[in-house]
């Protein structure tokens, strides 16, 4: 079984839900990273989403094209963090599920990429730029390795759309809370529980909530209607305002943020 699945099953039999934290791999750099991840893990968090960065993302707000420049700009390649992520395998068994953007997949081939990515320890990935009417390449060749897909359904996504979203998306469905781009925000959109109420008539997939989800109210909030909260752009503000300080400095205190945020997904009462 899927890591993905095997972790909503695990957190629906505890009547929780999964915290997801977002974080930009290789920013600063690759080794911080890799602390993250499990400073992240051992303070609760269930799947990581992890961004391959790219020059031209087409759904991340400021704050997130921030972070992907500064990893760019010191080099990075997939290749390197398909490597980062084997060696974390040694030592962990956290569901990864990795943001990319098409032209990176289609540039060395969906098989190829795929396979590469089972092989590394990737679990599944999000590809904001693939509209779910052309991913039948990708979404076949992942159901072969037993890899995710992961889609996206906004609020403003049409019905037809949706019912379509809902029988392709594989692990879990994204639902993007704002109309826009990635960001902190003050206040969710007040239609999101109507929203996600909606999915859950459509589908038994665990549906998670991002995009503007920024604080630990807003993560107890979405956590109490939905089987999984994703959190990015406030955590990447917390890993830029610690950048210069010692690895082991800056994940105590980013970790702490995301502790509290662990907390408020996991509160429902």
């Amino acid at each position: 079984m899927n890591r993905i699945d095997k972790k909503f099953t695990e957190l629906k039999s505890k009547n929780k839900s999964a915290f997801i934290p977002f974080i930009t791999a290789g920013d600063p750099d690759l080794q911080t990273t890799k602390a993250l991840i499990l400073e992240f893990e051992k303070r609760g968090a269930d799947i990581i989403e992890l961004g391959i960065p790219f020059s031209d993302p087409i759904a991340d707000g400021p704050i997130i094209q921030a972070s992907y420049y500064r990893a760019l700009t010191r080099g990075i390649k997939v290749a390197q963090i398909l490597d980062m992520v084997t060696e974390l395998r040694k030592i962990s068994d956290i569901p990864i599920v990795s943001m990319v953007s098409y032209s990176i997949v289609f540039k060395g081939g969906c098989e190829n990429f795929v396979e590469k990515a089972c092989n590394a320890g990737l679990d599944g990935l999000t590809i904001p730029d693939l509209p779910v009417e052309e991913n039948a390449e990708i979404f076949e060749t992942a159901r072969k390795n037993d890899f995710k897909i992961v889609c996206f359904i906004a609020p403003t996504t049409t019905e037809q759309r949706m019912a379509l979203i809902t029988q392709r998306s594989q692990g879990f469905l994204y639902y993007i809370s704002v109309v826009g781009i990635t960001g902190i925000r003050d206040k969710l959109p007040d239609d999101v529980v109507q929203n996600i109420d909606k999915l859950k008539q459509m589908t038994k997939t665990p549906i998670a909530v991002g995009f503007g989800v920024s604080t630990p109210s807003h993560a107890r909030m979405i956590g109490k209607m939905a089987d999984g909260v994703i959190v990015g752009s406030a955590i990447i503000k917390e890993i830029e305002s610690h950048i210069g300080e010692p690895v082991e400095k800056m994940t105590m205190h980013v970790g702490g943020f995301v502790g509290q945020l662990v907390f408020g997904a996991k509160d429902h009462g």
